[in-house]
């Protein structure tokens, strides 16, 4: 059984000060276990989070590290893993939830790998957010990702919100910094591991997720990834829906078409999606159409 552990939270305009509480009960009630959890604040905006969360210093053996300046996902996840003081270490999204009472001790007492993730699982609530395109979304996602059916695509199925891995493994292979907007540095990360022979256990140790944006924010949020895989799509080959379905369209001497359709019905497509009945058919379908607008080496 692991028996020292670095708890590693990286934050951006998120109050996280109730899950931090949490993991410290978990942490402070195991017998002869040391721990402490790191905070990372990546420049946030909002003053009022920052305020809220500065109440993480008073909990025993947790920090919280006000950064000036905000650089991305990557870096900031790489300046933990240099901070912390265990050999092990664990990473949680500041949006997650501790939802199993026996989070932690599930992880010291899983079967030893490189790194090992536990998935996480959204908050049902369909009447409330029966409108909301990212919930819709997540909850198609995650519908058949139990922990098998993961392990069955163990660097395809790898995200970054709830991972333990061993801190030699994560400063040999840090994330990329290249990656500062939003998207797809875990998966690269993934495809990094898979290629230096990294194992990825996947286990049953989920976190709940209930923060879901509304449907104009997501569709932003969903275009900057978009730039983010266009960016870095010779790296991303095989490791995207998105560009094999782009690669496709090339194959079938579609692509010009596709460019040419964008501005006919991207405006259309979004509107549906921002409404009352979005449609991850629909959504996909824009998610293609966009990305081919942005790719211009045919």
């Amino acid at each position: 059984m692991i028996n020292s552990l670095s708890i590693l939270i990286p934050t951006y305009n998120n109050v996280c000060l109730e899950l931090v509480k949490s993991l410290q009960a978990q942490a402070a009630a195991l017998p002869d276990f040391e721990y402490e959890i790191l905070v990372a604040d990546d420049g946030s905006t909002d003053r009022l989070t920052i305020y809220e969360n500065r109440e993480i210093r008073s909990l025993p053996y947790c920090r919280y590290i006000e950064r000036e300046k905000n650089v991305g996902r990557a870096a900031i996840r790489n300046f933990l893993a240099e901070e912390a003081l265990h050999p092990w270490l664990l990473f949680i999204d500041s949006n997650m939830q501790v939802i199993h009472p026996q989070y932690l001790t599930t992880y010291l007492q899983s079967e030893e790998s490189d790194v090992i993730y536990g998935g996480y699982q959204i908050k049902r609530n369909d009447e409330k957010y029966q409108h909301n395109l990212r919930y819709i979304f997540e909850c198609i996602g995650t519908q058949n990702a139990d922990y098998k059916q993961r392990q069955a695509n163990p660097y395809g199925d790898f995200h970054t919100s709830n991972f333990m891995v061993r801190q030699d493994i994560m400063l040999q292979y840090p994330l990329d910094e290249r990656f500062t907007t939003y998207g797809y540095e875990d998966v690269l990360w993934g495809k990094t591991l898979q290629e230096n022979q990294i194992k990825i256990l996947h286990i049953d140790n989920t976190l709940g997720y209930e923060n879901f944006i509304g449907n104009m924010s997501f569709l932003y949020k969903t275009e900057e990834s978009l730039r983010t895989l266009n960016q870095f799509k010779e790296e991303l080959q095989g490791y995207s829906k998105v560009l094999d379905y782009a690669q496709k369209m090339k194959r079938w001497h579609l692509y010009p078409f596709c460019q040419k359709l964008y501005p006919l019905l991207s405006l259309p497509i979004k509107a549906r999606l921002t409404g009352n009945k979005p449609s991850i058919f629909w959504f996909n379908i824009y998610k293609l159409l966009y990305y081919i607008h942005l790719d211009r080496n045919i």
